[in-house]
């Protein structure tokens, strides 16, 4: 047994720990989570815990459903409340999804971003992320199709604008530090009910942890202060959509392969390359890295979500910008990639933009100019006379650039790639399909 083991261990007795939470995701990032007593963890680090596949979405075929989880002990965190039963405390760890001969399931997107890692490694690469998650806090949560009521009726940066839940913010990052997840900044966002944490860098694989980690904090958090909280890309027709804008950055060894000081903007050649990766492969990635069909009503133009492909430094319009907040600070220099919205499985979304990013550094990719225009402004025209490609907008187009991507097959896997296609594709004809409110409104008293 290893020192991260007997560490949990040790702290499951010393802290009279009573129930251990299993956690993975399936394919589409829904977090699965089975309990387990502390008796039982011991024999979990030495042989797993065994599941049925073939019922989690994606993961096997009814004839080859045994799988096992395994759990990670680097990252055990006690959860930060008591239990309802009488205040003892619970904890988590994240598990590998393996076969039951030990080889790592092809299922498993934890196993799907650690290959593409492991690639990057090989180049000489750490990968570090950071992402701005944006949410809303509502009222209460409803299914009837009814658009739902704000938690409150702040604007961007309001101080004192949280009329039913006025100190969610400092619950939910006192929440998120007692697990060990560092908070950078929060505020307002530009909705009422709409929030912003931002999450200080890690490397992609503790980041994808803490991104999953994140989302269950907050609800659990928003249900203590009477409200509810959702990830939904767009749940209002007026107001913007909640995007997860992601910073990334590639080092090798402690220093930062982004950086050069004689460039102009201090971006490094192979920066350069990485940016023209995300730019060449932007369309094919966008149905993983906005998989729902709702996440392209955040996703039109004359919204303040990135509709066109392109790159710049200090134009938010871009779908890829290079900050400048630190001139001449190596290890600050990054890329933030725009187009992510919050409900995305992380997993997937940061292998298929590390993935995307290497390619171009791996084969040279020449950066196009930079745009330093309200590429929002442009009209389809304009955009095209200015050598802009358009994000796809719909998921429909989405998954067609995806059926076609040679990159994401490889990055994804078989498996993988295969059933979030077919998934997706049941998803947008279902979506299509559905006769809405506006079609009934518009056309039904005319037609």
């Amino acid at each position: 047994m290893d020192r991260q083991q007997e560490f949990v261990l040790r702290t499951l007795e010393e802290r009279d720990i009573r129930f251990v939470r299993l956690w993975f995701t399936d394919v589409l990032g829904y977090l699965k989570s089975v309990a387990v007593a502390p008796a039982e963890l011991e024999g979990a680090f030495t042989e797993g815990i065994g599941f049925d596949g073939s019922a989690i979405e994606g993961f096997a075929r009814v004839y080859e459903s045994d799988m096992v989880a395994k759990p990670d002990p680097s990252t055990f965190q006690v959860l930060p409340w008591e239990s309802a039963d009488g205040g003892h405390y619970s904890a988590r760890m994240f598990c590998d999804i393996a076969m039951p001969d030990g080889s790592p399931s092809w299922a498993d997107p934890r196993h799907v971003l650690r290959r593409t890692l492991s690639r990057a490694s090989e180049a000489g690469f750490t990968c570090y992320v950071h992402p701005e998650i944006e949410f809303f806090l509502l009222r209460e949560l409803n299914n009837d199709g009814r658009e739902p009521v704000p938690a409150d009726n702040g604007g961007f940066f309001d101080q004192a604008s949280h009329d039913t839940a006025p100190h969610f913010r400092r619950h939910a990052i006192e929440a998120l530090e007692a697990m060990g997840i560092s908070v950078e900044f929060s505020h307002h966002e530009g909705a009422p009910g709409q929030q912003e944490i931002d999450l200080r860098y890690a490397d992609a694989l503790t980041m994808a942890d803490n991104v999953m980690t994140f989302r269950y904090v907050v609800k659990e958090v928003a249900i203590t202060q009477g409200v509810r909280a959702s990830f939904m890309p767009k749940p209002f027709t007026d107001q913007p959509g909640s995007g997860m804008h992601t910073h990334v950055s590639l080092f090798e060894g402690d220093g930062n392969a982004f950086y050069d000081a004689e460039d102009p903007y201090e971006l490094s050649d192979t920066g350069k390359a990485f940016v023209a990766g995300l730019l060449k492969h932007a369309r094919e990635i966008t149905g993983v890295t906005n998989q729902f069909v709702n996440s392209y009503k955040r996703l039109i133009v004359g919204g303040e979500a990135p509709t066109a492909v392109c790159w710049g430094h200090a134009n938010r319009s871009a779908l890829v910008r290079v900050p400048m907040y630190s001139p001449g600070k190596a290890s600050s220099r990054r890329v933030e990639v725009r187009s992510l919205d919050s409900a995305c499985n992380p997993y997937l979304a940061y292998a298929v933009i590390i993935a995307a990013g290497l390619k171009g550094v791996q084969e040279g990719y020449e950066l196009p100019p930079a745009a330093e225009d309200d590429v929002w402004s442009l009209t389809e025209s304009e955009r095209r006379a200015a050598g802009y490609a358009s994000l796809p907008q719909n998921l429909g187009e989405a998954l067609r650039e995806m059926e076609h991507s040679e990159l994401l097959a490889e990055t994804l896997g078989e498996h993988v790639y295969e059933f979030f296609l077919r998934n997706k594709r049941a998803e947008w004809d279902a979506y299509r399909s559905k006769v809405t409110p506006f079609e009934l409104s518009t056309f039904l008293p005319i037609l």
